[in-house]
């Protein structure tokens, strides 16, 4: 009996470990998909045809000078609001698209997205480029 007690054991018992280790895995996933959540918003839905055509649509770009263009034609922002209200007065649903350079001041954005506010247009588009 005395020989059987001071035998040492050639295995270890790792299910107690596995256990902690699978509950902190599921505190850690928990944690992670809690902190990650923001607010949520009721995203618009989009059709897959454009509804529009592009020679309706107004192109406003402003390129890293800060120069603003309206379908490719400099212009001030005076001028800028001039023709966009003479557009909107001939089709009051007159989309518009805002293509800004990465490098061009923000200041430059706002002041178009200000002028379009005053014009009383509200369907304007972000330009966008997907990630490489």
């Amino acid at each position: 009996m005395q020989a059987e007690e001071n035998k040492s054991y050639d295995d270890i018992n790792v299910t107690p470990m596995v256990d902690l280790y699978l509950v902190l895995l599921l505190i850690f996933i928990i944690m992670t998909t809690a902190s990650v959540q923001g607010l949520k918003v009721d995203l618009p839905k989009a059709s897959k045809s454009p509804p529009i055509g592009e020679s309706k649509v107004k192109a406003i770009t402003v390129n890293n000078e800060g120069k603003v263009f309206l379908n490719t034609v400099p212009v001030s922002l005076p001028e800028l609001e001039t023709q966009l209200g003479q557009a909107k007065a001939a089709n009051p649903d007159l989309p518009v698209i805002v293509k800004g350079d990465s490098r061009t001041q923000y200041q430059g954005i706002m002041d178009v997205l200000d002028v379009i506010g005053r014009v009383g247009i509200s369907k304007v588009g972000l330009a966008t480029q997907a990630p490489k």
